[in-house]
């Protein structure tokens, strides 16, 4: 008999684990301990390397306060913005910059930073140039 190989689903369900954790700021230790398992194994969830059970599934969507459904993928055009989100959340950083952008109290301040990171983004896309003398 074969071992059960992940799948593109377990992965995406990992992706939605690991985001919507770092999103409550909750460490993989305490969902591990929350849910009766090591840090590892929260890892190699939130990797797609281990499959999650229905019932620890459950109970991980319970803590995130969310419905099970939203570790899933769906087809819909929600669906495809709900992928999106994730995506962005799942970018190095993004956590922390929502956060720290919705800490801002000054609705000015806030859209001064939201100008600068735009400002930020183009720059990080612009072609790169070689200068000629």
């Amino acid at each position: 008999m074969m071992p059960k190989q992940t799948t593109d689903v377990d992965r995406l369900v990992g992706l939605r684990i690991t985001a919507l954790r770092k999103a409550r700021g909750m460490s993989q230790t305490a969902l591990g301990t929350a849910v009766g398992v090591t840090f590892q194994q929260v890892q190699k969830y939130e990797k797609g390397q281990n499959r999650v059970g229905a019932g620890r599934l459950r109970e991980i969507a319970r803590l995130l306060e969310v419905p099970v459904s939203a570790l899933f993928e769906e087809s819909d055009a929600a669906g495809q913005a709900q992928e999106d989100v994730f995506g962005f959340l799942s970018a190095h950083g993004a956590i922390e910059l929502l956060r720290a952008y919705a800490a801002i109290r000054d609705d000015q301040l806030r859209r001064d930073v939201l100008a600068i990171v735009r400002t930020a983004s183009r720059l990080g896309h612009a072609p790169a140039t070689e200068g000629t003398a």
